[in-house]
């Protein structure tokens, strides 16, 4: 898992604020697939906001911390039945810049 400091962590979490979830959790819990498509949401933006859906049978705490170990995130932030994650882009030089 990606470790960041408690600074970076409140700049990530004002850039979270403004954010729609582009990942959602349903009732198959966490699949390969959304496991992939976090991947490449994380890989496009470094910052994804997730949400975990009522059906679904995993809390979003859990679920924040199974993908930012499978995908070596930081996890943001996580308040009621939505998270965040962070990791900078693997293929290119990353696009937020976070204070030291």
């Amino acid at each position: 898992m990606l470790a960041i400091t408690s600074k970076q962590r409140a700049y990530l979490r004002a850039m979270n604020n403004v954010l729609e979830p582009t990942l959602y959790i349903g009732k198959e819990n966490i699949t390969p697939n959304t496991v992939t498509e976090a991947d490449l949401l994380l890989e496009a933006r470094e910052i994804i906001k997730c949400a975990v859906q009522r059906g679904a049978q995993i809390t979003a705490r859990e679920a924040c911390e199974t993908l930012a170990e499978e995908l070596d995130a930081a996890p943001v932030q996580c308040i009621g039945n939505r998270f965040c994650l962070y990791r900078p882009k693997r293929k290119s030089d990353p696009v937020i810049q976070l204070p030291r």
